[in-house]
Order: C-alpha cells, then sequence, then structure tokens
C-alpha cells in the first residue's frame, strides 16, 4: 500500500499536469478561431477557381500549356506526393491517421512516388525509410503565409513541367469541424479536366482570351496551383488546432477523473491508518 506522501505527490503531479492540458486547450482554442476564420475566407475564392480551370481544361486542347498535358499511365516517372503534417504533438490522432493513409498510398502505389514533406512529424516519420525526398519544410505554421505555399507550389510546378514526376498529389487533414478532421488526398497536377456527367451537370460557356491563351495561362495556371496548396495548408493547420483542443480537453477530463479517484484513494488509506492506530491505542489501554 502507498503511503500518504507518495499519493499526495502523485495528487500533486496529475494537478499540475491538468493545469498545463487546460492552458494548452485554452490557447489552441484561440489559434483555432483565427485559423478558422482564414480557411472560411479562402474556401470560396479557391472553389470558385477550380471550377473554373477544371471547366476551362475540359474546353482546350491539352498541349496549350504544361500544366495542362495529362500524364502517360506508361510513364516511368515517380508521382510527387506533398504530405502536410503537424510540427507538433499532443493533438490526438491528427498525425497518426494522415501518415498511416500516406503509407497505404505509398504501397499501393509500388514505390514509384517521390515525396515532399511539409511538418516536423512526417519529415520524421519518412527519414527511417528509403523513399525519395525532394523537398522539405518545416516550423511554418507558427505564422503560416501564402509565401510558403508559393515555394511548394515552385517545387511541384518545377518537377511536373521538366517530366520528372508524373503527377502531383497532396494529402492532408481536411477541417470538418471542432470534432471533425478528415485526411484527404487531392490531384494537383496534371489539372483535372470535367467528367462527363460533371460537363453535362454545367452550363458550358465559352470564354475570349485577351491577350491571348498563352500568356493567360502562363501566369494563371501556376496561381491556381499556390492557391489549391495554400488553401490545403490553412486547412492543416485549422484542423490541427482543433484535433489538439479536442486532445488537451479529454486530457483535462482524465486528470480530473485521476485526482478524484486518488484522492478517494488517500482518504481510504489515511481513515485505515487511523484506525490503526486507535486499535493500537485501545490494545495497549486494555493490556495495562
Amino acid at each position: 500500500m502507498p503511503s500518504l506522501i507518495d499519493l499526495r505527490r502523485r495528487i500533486r503531479a496529475v494537478t499540475n499536469t491538468q493545469q498545463i492540458t487546460k492552458a494548452m486547450k485554452t490557447v489552441s482554442a484561440s489559434k483555432l478561431r483565427r485559423a478558422q476564420e482564414r480557411i472560411v475566407g479562402a474556401r470560396p475564392f479557391a472553389a470558385e477557381m477550380r471550377r473554373v480551370l477544371n471547366g476551362l481544361a475540359s474546353r482546350i486542347d491539352p498541349t496549350a500549356h504544361p500544366l495542362l498535358a495529362e500524364a502517360n499511365p506508361e510513364s516511368a516517372m515517380p508521382a510527387l506526393l506533398i504530405v502536410v503534417t503537424a510540427d507538433k504533438g499532443l493533438c490526438g490522432g491528427f498525425n497518426s491517421a494522415l501518415l498511416r493513409k500516406a503509407s497505404a498510398h505509398l504501397r499501393d502505389a509500388d514505390g514509384q512516388v517521390a515525396l515532399a514533406l511539409v511538418g516536423r512529424k512526417g519529415r520524421d516519420f519518412f527519414r527511417r525509410y528509403s523513399f525519395e525526398v525532394r523537398y522539405e519544410d518545416i516550423n511554418i505554421f507558427h505564422n503560416l503565409r501564402h509565401v510558403h505555399a508559393q515555394a511548394v507550389a515552385e517545387i511541384a510546378v518545377q518537377q511536373f513541367t521538366k517530366g520528372a514526376v508524373s503527377g502531383v498529389h497532396i494529402l492532408y487533414n481536411e477541417f470538418k469541424s471542432v470534432m471533425q478532421q478528415d485526411v484527404v488526398i487531392d490531384q494537383l497536377l496534371p489539372i483535372q479536366r470535367l467528367t462527363p456527367s460533371e460537363a453535362e451537370s454545367e452550363a458550358l460557356a465559352e470564354y475570349l482570351f485577351e491577350p491571348n491563351p498563352a500568356r493567360i495561362f502562363e501566369t494563371l495556371l501556376p496561381r491556381y496551383v499556390e492557391v489549391r496548396i495554400f488553401r490545403a495548408l490553412l486547412e492543416s493547420s485549422a484542423a490541427e488546432h482543433a484535433a489538439r483542443m479536442t486532445a488537451m480537453d479529454a486530457a483535462t477530463r482524465n486528470a480530473g477523473e485521476m485526482i478524484e479517484a486518488l484522492t478517494l484513494y488517500m482518504n481510504k488509506v489515511r481513515q485505515a491508518t487511523i484506525t490503526r492506530e486507535l486499535i493500537e491505542v485501545v490494545s495497549g489501554a486494555q493490556a495495562l
């Protein structure tokens, strides 16, 4: 049976841990509000730009720009997978679910995938394996800006236009709500064309290009990739804060339950000690 002093020390340690988890929950909640505002503001523009560009890609010749060129299924070049993880832990299954999805994707591709890693957790995880890593960046989520998406997009566009990769996909956690974050994988390059059913459901408008399609595509298509990546980074940032807030809330509740259980056990031990001492005193008095 542990002594009273040991139980008091353990209760004090759990109480200190509870104060830390409660503070981390409060910080994550504050950061989540800002991240949620950013992603809610970015989603409409990103979604509309994706709709327009996918429709535009369905109407024009794929040879009009390298980013529109359809991938050759017999190409020996690997695909590029951009994996977006967090830089820190203590956020529940946020990183583990994403890394499991990435590992399954790599197994299905039979190793024909090169990696671009954003986030310390993903970098540290894949460092233990022999996958080809062509880009990595860490510590960007404490002050996430559009320039970070530009750096990732530049690598993706450069690798695709040079023919070093057959396609580009991005894997990240999409923010749904405080309690739900979904792991999704999106194709960035080549720019997807509308399926026949989607083309039928959309009103296919005719476009007039001024000054000319080549110059417009030269500016618009790389910008499109930047916007898609920036949205993914914003989604991941909001999802990370939501997952950490939820995890710290659960940890705070668990610490409270543990404190209650330890306090109850300590009181029982103390009562048993007092009872034993009284019995010893009474027994000694009777013996005299």
